[in-house]
């Protein structure tokens, strides 16, 4: 079978809708099949790699291991966070002057995957205070890339997929992306391996599958077209002005940042109820990595036909959970093995749905000659209310996290009266 026959085939299977897209030229719609397969590749390698550094649990670890203080800790995630989203809005005007934005991603994903390797050197040669300096310092290096990466993505992938398969290419990516991880956390609980090793290891495969990544996406089909003339950083502001669909999209996905915000509440109640080992690191990443795997590829596919109902669905699904959590530990459940992991599984699989309802409704909303500026928009605005959610969370966990959960399953349930407001887009 020649390796077009054999592409055409994986995507026939990969995908429910093979007819030739209108929203594609006859170029691009020619090499599409091989295009899904990059995309799904390059994506899954990025998940992986975000997986084996996640800074939430995995860098963490690292730099309490290495003696480096709370205050490096605590920088760890708003770094992360921060770096990903804020930068967004001044590299999208160069982004869109780019004939071939692939580049970008590939460029984005380079710089991720040097980041990660200089992480692995620190951790090897630094201890102490120029650990946690040195090992913030690359990661804000690794976010600003992974901005880039960010901003470009949807703009490619909207040029070279299909409107009704670019569900499936992402959840193809993310289950594919969690079945590795989901190997990562079981050795972490093993112990089979010394945990140090296993987690250096862990971030230096990081950093080959970032620079696999963008390899593989430098092979993508990509039709060259004129460059948008760059618009002041600032300027693109003005799309929330003149877009009410935007405006109320991301009203809606700054409440759905709650399935994103309440899992370290959770966490609490376990550590309260004298669920001890809940929260090891092995264990938080197995539940994530599994949630991903069972559900990212359904999401996936449900979103090609509706991101909009995804985004209902998952915020009722986000709600429900967050509302049980409260209910066991109430009538005193929380304790058992059983209760807390099933409440974090089902929050985490909400997440998931939340994300790709999430990206498959901005790539499909935004005008073709101005998805990267949308995308900026958006990951700004978000980028500086999760900014905020430190200065909210430490507020709300004054009261508790009983009444930290309620309020973010009220975010949840908002979310879904703003998201039927809505236009439904339809391949």
């Amino acid at each position: 079978m020649s390796k077009p026959d054999f592409e055409q085939t994986l995507f026939e299977a990969l995908v429910d809708d093979t007819d030739t897209p209108g929203d594609l030229s006859d170029a691009q719609a020619t090499h599409e099949p091989g295009n899904f397969l990059r995309h799904a590749g390059s994506l899954s390698m990025s998940k992986i790699a975000d997986g084996l550094i996640d800074p939430k649990l995995v860098l963490s670890w690292l730099l309490d291991h290495l003696g480096a203080s709370a205050f490096f800790v605590g920088l760890l995630v708003p770094i992360r966070e921060a770096g990903a989203l804020l930068p967004q809005l001044f590299t999208a005007a160069h982004v869109q002057a780019m004939d071939r934005r692939k580049w970008a991603w590939v460029g984005g994903s380079i710089g991720q995957g040097a980041a990660a390797a200089g992480i692995v050197l620190a951790a090897l040669t630094l201890t102490g205070t120029a650990a946690g300096a040195v090992i913030c310092g690359l990661l804000a290096v690794l976010a600003v890339s992974r901005s880039v990466c960010s901003v470009s993505y949807s703009d490619v992938l909207g040029k070279t997929v299909g409107q009704s398969r670019r569900g499936a290419a992402t959840g193809t990516a993310t289950s594919l992306g969690a079945a590795a991880v989901v190997i990562f956390a079981l050795l972490l609980m093993s112990g089979l391996i010394d945990r140090t090793t296993l987690v250096l290891v862990a971030i230096a495969l990081a950093a080959l599958l970032w620079l696999g990544a963008g390899l593989l996406f430098s092979t993508l089909w990509e039709e060259a077209a004129p460059g948008a003339g760059e618009t002041p950083a600032f300027a693109q502001l003005a799309l929330l002005r003149r877009d009410p669909q935007l405006r109320r999209f991301i009203y809606a996905r700054g409440l759905l940042t709650s399935t994103a915000l309440a899992p370290p509440y959770i966490v609490l109640l376990g550590s309260q109820a004298g669920q001890g080992g809940f929260d090891r690191l092995g264990a938080l990443v197995l539940a994530s990595s599994i949630a991903s795997l069972l559900s990212s590829w359904i999401w996936g596919r449900l979103a090609d036909r509706s991101s909009r109902r995804v985004l209902i669905v998952s915020a009722l699904a986000g709600a429900l959970a967050l509302v049980s959590a409260v209910a066991m530990d109430l009538i005193g459940l929380s304790g058992t093995i059983w209760a807390l992991p099933l409440v974090l599984f089902v929050l985490m699989i909400a997440y998931h749905g939340v994300r790709q309802g999430r990206v498959i409704y901005l790539v499909d909303m935004a005008p073709k000659d101005n998805r990267a500026a949308y995308t900026a928009v958006s990951n700004t605005v978000i980028g500086l209310l999760l900014l905020g959610s430190g200065l909210f969370g430490a507020l709300a966990s004054l009261a508790g996290p009983h009444v930290t959960l309620t309020i973010f399953a009220a975010m949840a349930l908002a979310s879904i009266i703003v998201t039927r407001g809505l236009d439904e887009i339809t391949p």
